[in-house]
């Protein structure tokens, strides 16, 4: 299988990066008639570089003017090797330091230093350059990085620099395409015969030809007509390639730099963050104070965010704080992406970090930040039940983490379902829930159902939909199979009740009992209603109604309809009366029904329709069929 790296160009203007690619890869980057008017880059150029053992490096070349750091952020975001280019002639920049400090920030771990146009001086001027030059880098990722004198006019080392980039590339660590298929927009053009064309960089997983896509923030729901990666078809595209996509039904006014190619919806947009944040130690500023408006870069988009520093006032340079960002506009990121601050005016490049999490909980500025600390520091398991808890009652999905951290979807399946069977978390309804919130949830109910049992000793239980205006904003299927995970709650149709309550009815309501039950067995099939029962034995038919409900529920009675209940043994005598007569016929009129409980059409017609709603009997016309097998 192929393997693929993105190598990104870096340094200041004028010191050959684009000159350096073309004599690298024989393609010229630079394809806007401007740029080569003016011969400079202004905006992000591409070509690639191939091996014969099958490895492919993608080059992003990255304009070096100051005016450009925005243009030079788009494709910084997501490069494997950077290749700091220095002028022999010139040395080191103000360009060449923003570049350094803006991939020392993304956390770039790999990179070589190239010390372009040395056929410009001696041999001597090129010693002090190099010297320089390490001294320059000392403390950051490329301390250690190699460094070669070259020229791109000459030829001079070209080959000795692709042999080190070879090599380095090698021992680049590949994308995960076990992850969610992200590929940040970089560029949008309409070609002929095929339309909409995004180009960009795959940060993780993989796509097919044809494969549904979403466009981030904009929502927009379309497929990869067609893919290709420097100028060569695919049927797949994955991590770490350069690739094109052609989409289908989309125009070029839709999209713009800045979204984001991925799955339909696993991930969710934001416009709020909490991250990590690393002030530069020579930012070129008093503090960043509190409150203040900053340019934010991630992947390859800019927006302006509020910051909001957790602890502190203002944070100054080589400080660390936790902070939240706050946006206008919705964008869409992952826990543990990587970003970039410029202030706000004049624009400079003053800090970056690590986004913790795109979805935060509501805090106040003086409390307390373990959770924070967890998501910058923990594992991933931790991480995931953390933000599971945060997810309160309604807990969240499967698709909802998947879409949430920058992480392998089998590694996430695999500690998830280790947190499944420790009992840290609980799963039901397709959805991740938290013990400890549904502990909370467990308790609040029990207490609920005690202290109704307690003011209502003499009825059977709490209606479902009562209880659940105690917890505002939980799904209903979600509530309703919660219930059933208590071990203390019995749940009887639309009735809760604590598995160890029962009726303890005084000796009075005892008697009453059975004169109800008398009253019922003597009127047969015409039995009394509520109301008309309740004045023959002198008793408030809310008395009469409470007394019908705990004698249903002791199975004593059967509630016909609300106003009608017979004793069970009726309706056992009933059912055999109705499986006698079908075991002879077919259908059964409301007539016959009538003569076999010897009742008038007044109350056979309640009883019919009992049993019609209790899937005994199916009324076709005029008529009934046995659903029972007889």
């Amino acid at each position: 299988m192929n393997r693929y790296v993105i190598l990104g160009t870096a340094g200041h203007i004028d010191h050959g990066k684009s000159s350096l690619v073309k004599a690298l890869t024989g393609t010229d980057p630079d394809r806007l008639k401007e740029e080569k008017e003016r011969g400079i880059t202004i905006d992000l150029g591409f070509a690639d570089l191939a091996y014969p053992d099958g490895l492919k490096v993608g080059i992003v070349d990255v304009p070096g003017h100051e005016r450009l750091i925005k243009n030079m952020l788009a494709g910084a975001g997501g490069i494997d090797i950077v290749l700091m280019v220095i002028a022999a002639d010139e040395g080191i920049m103000p360009q060449s330091r923003e570049h350094l400090d803006i991939c020392d920030l993304l956390k770039v771990k790999r990179g070589l230093i190239v010390i372009n146009k040395s056929d410009l001086v001696e041999k001597d001027w090129l010693t002090l350059i190099e010297d320089d030059v390490r001294k320059f880098v000392r403390g950051t990722f490329l301390e250690k990085a190699e460094l070669l004198a070259v020229s791109s006019k000459t030829g001079d080392n070209i080959e000795l620099l692709k042999e080190k980039i070879h090599e380095l590339a090698l021992s680049v660590e590949p994308k995960s395409v076990n992850g969610i298929f992200r590929l940040p927009v970089d560029r949008i053009f309409t070609l002929k015969g095929f339309g909409t064309v995004v180009t960009g960089t795959a940060v993780s997983g993989r796509i097919a030809v044809d494969a549904p896509i979403e466009i981030l923030p904009k929502k927009i729901i379309t497929k990869a007509r067609g893919l290709h990666s420097h100028g060569e078809a695919l049927k797949a595209a994955y991590a770490g390639q350069r690739v094109a996509i052609n989409l289908q039904g989309v125009s070029t006014e839709e999209i713009r730099r800045g979204d984001v190619i991925t799955i339909p919806g696993k991930i969710k947009t934001t416009q709020v963050i909490d991250a990590g944040i690393e002030m530069l130690k020579d930012a070129d500023m008093d503090a960043l104070k509190n409150r203040s408006l900053v340019h934010f870069h991630t992947g390859t988009s800019e927006l302006v965010a509020r910051i909001i520093i957790y602890d502190k006032e203002d944070l100054k340079p080589g400080e660390k704080a936790y902070c939240q960002l706050r946006f206008k506009e919705p964008v869409a990121v992952m826990a543990g992406d990587r970003y970039i601050v410029r202030r706000f005016s004049p624009l400079l490049t003053i800090g970056g970090g690590e986004i913790l999490d795109p979805s935060p909980v509501r805090r106040k500025r003086d409390e307390k930040l373990q959770d924070l600390r967890l998501f910058e520091q923990g594992g991933l398991r931790e991480k995931l039940s953390l933000k599971i808890l945060q997810g309160g009652l309604n807990g969240l999905s499967p698709s909802d983490i998947e879409g949430w951290i920058k992480a392998d979807i089998p590694e996430i399946k695999r500690e998830a379902g280790s947190l499944i069977s420790r009992g840290a978390i609980i799963q039901c309804e397709g959805r991740f829930l938290h013990k400890t919130a549904f502990d909370g949830f467990a308790k609040k109910v029990v207490t609920a159902l005690a202290a109704f049992h307690k003011d209502n000793p003499l009825k059977p239980g709490l209606p479902k939909e009562s209880l659940r205006a105690a917890f505002k904003g939980l799904e209903q299927k979600l509530f309703e199979s919660m219930l059933g995970l208590i071990n203390q709650v019995i749940v009887e149709r639309e009735m809760l009740r604590l598995r160890n309550f029962m009726i303890n009815l005084s000796d009075d309501k005892k008697v009453l009992k059975d004169r109800i039950l008398k009253a019922l067995e003597q009127a047969a099939f015409q039995p009394p209603t509520k109301d008309e029962l309740a004045q023959a034995i002198s008793l408030k038919k809310e008395e009469v109604g409470e007394l019908f409900k705990i004698m249903a529920s002791e199975k004593t009675l059967v509630r016909i309809n609300d106003s009608i209940y017979i004793p069970a043994s009726l309706c056992t005598k009933m059912m055999d009366g109705l499986k006698d007569f079908f075991a002879k016929k077919s259908e059964l009129t409301v007539g016959e029904f009538r003569d076999i409980l010897g009742t008038t059409r007044k109350y056979a017609l309640p009883f019919l329709e009992y049993l019609d709603s209790s899937r005994i009997t199916l009324r076709v016309g005029e008529v009934r069929k046995f659903l029972l097998k007889k």
